[in-house]
Formats: C-alpha cells, structure tokens, sequence
C-alpha cells in the first residue's frame, strides 16, 4: 500500500534584502501626519514668495535693460551681499534680478530637511520609538526610508510650487524650472547629509550638530568663494557647496541643468553610505562612541544647573564659534563699503531700508547684527528645546522624584537659553568691532558700534525663547514647532528687505522691532515692550508646564 502525503503548502517568504524595508509606506504615513502643520509649513513658506513677492518687487522697481545692468554691478561690488545672497549672472533679465535674494532660500531650505530627517531618525530611536516599532513587523531601514521620501518629497514639492510662483510672472519657463530644481536639488543634499549624521552620533542634538556643521562650513566656502570671485570666474571654492551648486545652475542666466548632476550624485552616494552605516551598527547606538562618565560624578552635577551646563556645553561653544567667526566677516568687509558700492543706489536703499538712515557703514552693521541675531535664536530654540528632550526621554522624571522642583529644572535650561544667546552676540560684536576698528584706525569707537548692533539684538532673541517655553508647557506635542515659528520670521525679515513690503508685514518680525543701532538712534521704548513680552511668555509657559503632566515617549 501506497502512503499520500499532502504536498506542503507553498510559502512565500520576503527576500531578506526587501524585508529590511518591510512597514515603510506605514511609517510614511504616520510621519506626513506628524509633520502635518511643520512640513506644509517650510513647503509653502519657501515657495510661494518667489514669483508673487520677489519677481514682482523688481518688475515694479525696474523697467529698462540699464536698470538691471546697474542693479547687477552693484551687487557684483558689495562683498556683504556677495556673500549673504550670491551674484547676479545676467544683467539683462528680470528673472535673474528677481530671484537673487532667493539665494538664501538653498540654505533655509537645507535647514528644514535637516530638522525632518533627524526628527525621524536619531530623535526616535532616542526616545525608544524605533525600538518599539522593531518590534513589530517593520524593517530596519523603514525609517530611514520613510524620513528621506518625506524630506525628499518636501525639497522637491517646494521646487515645483517656486517654479510655478515663478514662471506665472513675465519670465522665461526654463530659468524657473532651473531656480525650482536648483532649490529642491540643496534640499536634497542636505537631507542626505542629515541621513549620515544620524548615524554617526547616538543622540539627535549632536546629529542637528554634525548636520549644520557642514551647513555653516559650506555656507562659508560658498561665501567666501563668492567674495574672492566677484565679477571673474567661480572661485573653487564655491565648486566645494551644495549651496554654490544650486548658484552655478544659473538660472536666467544659461540654465545650466547639467550641474544638478552634482546634487543628484552627491545625495546618492551620501544615502548609500547612510543605509551601510544603519546596517552595521545596532539600533540605539552611534558610530562615533560615547565617552564612559566618571565612576563618581563631580560636584558640579549635584545639582541641575551643573547638569544642565554639562548637556549644553558643547552646543553653546559651537555656536559661539560660529556667530565668532561671522563677526570677523562683517568687520572684515564693513570698511571703506561706500567706496565698494560705487553708484549703486539700488544696494543702498536696501541697506538703509533694512539698517537705518545713517552713514552706509553704520547701517551696513545694523543690517548684518540682525542676521547674526537670527543665528543666536536658532541656538537659543535648540537650547530651550532640550527641555522636550529631557522629558519626552524621561530623563526629566528622573531628576524630578528628588527635591528638584520643576520650575528649577526648566530655570536651570534656560539659563543657557537666555545667556548663551548674549554670550554669542557680545563675541561676535567684539571680533567685528576690532577687525573693523583696526581697518578704520578707530578700535575703541568701533567696537562700542559693533557691541551695541549685537546685543540690542538680545530681547527679539530671548522672544522665540519665551515661544518655545509657551509651546512647551501649553502644547508639549508640538514644541517642535518653535523651529517653524522661528523659519516664518526669518522668510518675514527676508521678504521684509523687498522695496514696497508692507510696514504691518514686516511688524510680524521681532528683529523688526530691535533698535538699528548704530545706523539709527537708540530708542529704549520697543526693548521694554519687547522684554515685557518675553516675561509673560515665559511666565504663562512655566505655569503651564508646573500644572501639567508629564509626557514621555
């Protein structure tokens, strides 16, 4: 007798390859939901000004050839602008006119991926959200799949929404297209970026550190590449950023579509190392190794204040660094910038409009103090966010089972918050006050004008603080949205420097109201107002915070 066995029923098994991918579109899902207000946000903030409000500006101010020639020349012969926007590539196209101030758009925009893939990525697996999803049945390189396709696809929609702002003005379709890709194509690379420094770092805040540490050194060879080379040929050092990338496709001026080969190699090979560095390391852990602590902790951390010192340290020397070095800029190209401008009158109402009706020089200060004041609020919000971080990783419950009460814990952040920002203020309006001094023979009157632009600075900054407490203690889920805030105000001071923007629209900047010393007079009155709002601010916050409960991850 025969025996019949039943055939085995056939089994269809993911390749292992695939499986590491398994749970993807879940988790894009819940991320576009969780970047439901963040991501619509940049989207639209970085796109739609373009056509509607920057083209039309110069399509209102010139109307003749000659008026763009002369627009272009001056703009060639001011290293401050040269170095804050980029040059004009045609003299002869309104396009190219009306775009170049967008310049700065390639670095806000590599800002805002940043933030999204690390929020995706390293700040999830810090909290224990990736560990738990593990669990499940998601992939190992889910998330970091997700985290790109989500920044990827923000980079790229925010291109075709500026081409389409851009190209319904009375300007040639291709130059749009060229400007749109060129500001997806910097969005890209930096995401990717991003992607790497998760890896590399076992916490997000030092992979937001890594991440906008190659931002601000290629922000500065892009700078200074463009300085050096003026009116000639691109300086190398341009060629060494993804910003001076995008600047090199031209747009208006030849499209040159062929650069963005750079973008898309660049983001390629940096997305490949990022998969190889997730796949060899284990979840939790980075590939540069923590420091073990000391077997006995030092006097210092018995109390919150040091251990908040020991958590902040890094981030404030960076920054103060940072905004050090940006100091000796502006004093380096500040002298003798009346004679650099020549008769270009088009620059100088945009820097008196923007930094008082004094001489150049002194309004030339005003105007680059605001943007190392927006420098000092980005590290101010980073500061005060690690109040969220302390808690949503429930290092925060830790301290406060003991006889920490809570508004000591959160004094003892934002101490660094409120004081970090004046300590970056008062070094980089003291290296700008020398290097410009020494130029002008002047050190002493110098400084006092440098040191004065910088820390009149310090109430607008400490206002983005008070925000950040409010959403903190109201809306803990949405503190994160303190960056957003912070992004709307710099796009209000970028669109506020246009000829014609509206006094009201440009209110809506706290910089606004700061006095624009030295290039105006000093005014005491919008400082109380301001101080008086960044108390309440901070008071509702920490009244909100002390009522409530605590949440974790």
């Amino acid at each position: 007798m025969t025996a019949v066995t039943a055939a085995a029923p056939r089994t269809f098994e993911t390749p292992a390859f695939a499986a590491d991918f398994t749970g993807t579109w879940k988790l894009l899902r819940l991320y576009l939901r969780r970047d439901r207000i963040v991501l619509p946000l940049w989207i639209l903030v970085l796109s739609l000004p373009l056509g509607s409000v920057y083209v039309k500006s110069i399509q209102k101010l010139y109307h003749q050839p000659s008026d763009y020639h002369d627009f272009a020349a001056g703009v060639l012969s001011n290293p401050a602008e040269l170095a804050m926007y980029g040059p004009v590539y045609n003299d002869n196209s309104l396009g190219a006119a009306g775009i170049w101030k967008a310049g700065m758009f390639y670095t806000l925009i590599a800002m805002a991926t940043i933030l999204t893939v690390v929020r995706h990525t390293r700040a999830d697996e810090e909290t224990g959200r990736t560990e738990l999803l593990a669990s499940t049945r998601v992939g190992r390189f889910a998330g970091l799949t997700a985290a790109l396709i989500v920044a990827y696809g923000g980079a790229l929609l925010t291109g075709l929404i500026g081409y389409a702002d851009i190209a319904s003005t009375s300007v040639p379709k291709a130059g749009s297209l060229a400007f749109g890709l060129a500001l997806a194509g910097s969005g890209i690379v930096f995401a990717s970026v991003a992607a790497v420094a998760a890896q590399l770092s076992a916490n997000a805040r030092t992979a937001r550190v890594i991440a906008f540490a190659v931002l601000g050194v290629t922000y500065t060879l892009r700078a200074v590449g463009d300085v050096r080379s003026g009116a000639g040929p691109t300086s190398p050092l341009t060629w060494m950023a993804p910003q001076g990338w995008s600047l090199q496709v031209r747009p208006f001026a030849g499209d040159r579509f062929a650069v963005l080969g750079l973008h898309v190699l660049t983001a390629t090979v940096l997305t490949v190392v990022a998969y190889y560095l997730l796949a060899h390391r284990d979840t939790g852990a980075g590939l540069i190794a923590e420091r073990p602590g000391a077997l006995v902790a030092g006097r210092t951390l018995g109390g919150p204040l040091g251990l908040a010192w020991r958590l902040q340290r890094g981030t404030l020397l960076t920054w103060t660094v940072g905004l050090g070095l940006y100091g000796l800029m502006i004093g380096s190209i500040t002298h003798g910038v009346g004679d650099q401008l020549g008769s270009s009158q088009t620059i100088r109402d945009l820097i008196t409009r923007m930094g008082g009706s004094a001489s150049l020089e002194k309004s030339l200060i005003s105007y680059a103090f605001t943007m190392v004041a927006v420098g000092a609020a980005a590290y101010a919000v980073s500061a005060a966010l690690r109040l969220h971080t302390e808690e949503s990783t429930a290092h925060a419950e830790a301290v406060l089972t003991g006889k920490v009460s809570r508004i000591r814990w959160a004094a003892s952040h934002l101490t660094f918050a409120l004081l970090g920002p004046v300590l970056a203020l008062a070094v980089s309006g003291l290296l700008a006050g020398l290097i410009y001094g020494r130029a002008a023979g002047d050190v002493g009157g110098k400084v006092g004008w440098t040191m004065g632009a910088a820390l009149v600075q310090v109430p607008a900054v400490w206002t983005f603080v008070g925000l950040t407490v409010v959403l903190f203690g109201l809306l803990p889920r949405f503190t994160n949205v303190a960056w957003g805030l912070l992004s709307a105000a710099v796009a209000v001071f970028l669109l506020g420097s246009l000829a014609g923007s509206p006094q009201w629209f440009r209110d809506l900047n706290p910089f606004e109201h700061a006095p624009k010393v030295p290039g105006a007079a000093f005014t005491a009155t919008p400082l109380i107002i301001l101080l008086v709002v960044d108390v309440a601010l901070l008071t509702v916050g920490l009244i909100a915070f002390r009522r409530r409960d605590l949440h974790s991850a």
